[in-house]
């Protein structure tokens, strides 16, 4: 008998950012996997949509939860609605950030605590409200932080410092969190996307400099096109995957490598 290895029928994941781009690929990923979806974001009218895009498509089910993740409160209480609606949580994807991009000497205060508020300590918020209302309880889990390649190296082309410090926060997160809750059956990873369309990089990857640039950067001489960083999430938050505890996995083209 065959064995699917990455089958996430009945399995419930709640992806955070998941109204646009990275956040929608990968949602729509693990549910062509049977996954169940509870996609959260900001902007209530495109979740609803996702939400019923997914479940039109895919025939798994999906929830629309609006959710700030800045603030402790909501995150707390979008948890407890999954869990009300779902039963548990089996997979997290911490993927909602941002970018401020300005030398470093010119970058506000106000700028440097909004970048970690929300791509560190919004993923640490998220983490520890689904661990300690599912995850440990249930002994079982699978986290997986969206950090970046620039949270493992630094860059010379467009600076982004609060950036760097945000994403370079999650990847040591992860492997803290990795350390403290494995025993729990919950494995902690990290993604360290490099570049890729979306419509928080369009903007930039279209400028003729930036390509140039890129392609003598990356070794496969190209962006990151729309599904590549998704088998990497079905990877990972595969219940075989359980191993696979406090890696930082870079899907990068091979640019952290030279």
């Amino acid at each position: 008998m065959k064995q699917n290895y990455f089958d996430l029928t009945g399995q419930v994941a709640l992806i955070t950012g998941c109204s646009t781009g990275l956040g929608v690929q990968m949602a729509c990923a693990l549910a062509n996997q049977g996954c169940n979806i509870v996609a959260v974001a900001r902007r209530e009218d495109k979740l609803k949509e996702v939400a019923t895009m997914i479940e039109e498509k895919y025939n798994v089910k999906a929830l629309p939860v609006k959710c700030d993740i800045t603030d402790t409160n909501m995150v707390n209480a979008c948890v407890a609605k999954a869990i009300e609606t779902f039963g548990k949580i089996d997979i997290l994807i911490n993927n909602a950030g941002t970018g401020a991009v300005a030398p470093a000497e010119d970058i506000t205060d106000e700028q440097f605590e909004n970048e970690l508020n929300i791509d560190l300590f919004g993923s640490f918020r998220m983490a520890r409200a689904v661990a300690k209302q599912s995850m440990i309880p249930n002994g079982y889990g699978r986290i997986i932080n969206i950090a970046s390649m620039y949270g493992l190296v630094g860059n010379s082309i467009a600076p982004c410092s609060p950036y760097h410090a945000a994403k370079g926060g999650v990847v040591n997160l992860t492997r803290g969190l990795a350390a403290e809750w494995g025993k729990h059956g919950i494995t902690v990873n990290a993604i360290c996307p490099g570049y890729f369309w979306t419509p928080l990089t369009k903007e930039t990857l279209e400028t003729e400099w930036f390509a140039n640039y890129a392609k003598g950067a990356i070794p496969t001489q190209r962006y990151g096109n729309e599904g590549e960083l998704d088998t990497t999430a079905i990877f990972l938050a595969s219940r075989h995957s359980s191993y696979v505890n406090g890696v930082m996995l870079p899907v990068d083209g091979g640019y952290t490598c030279v």
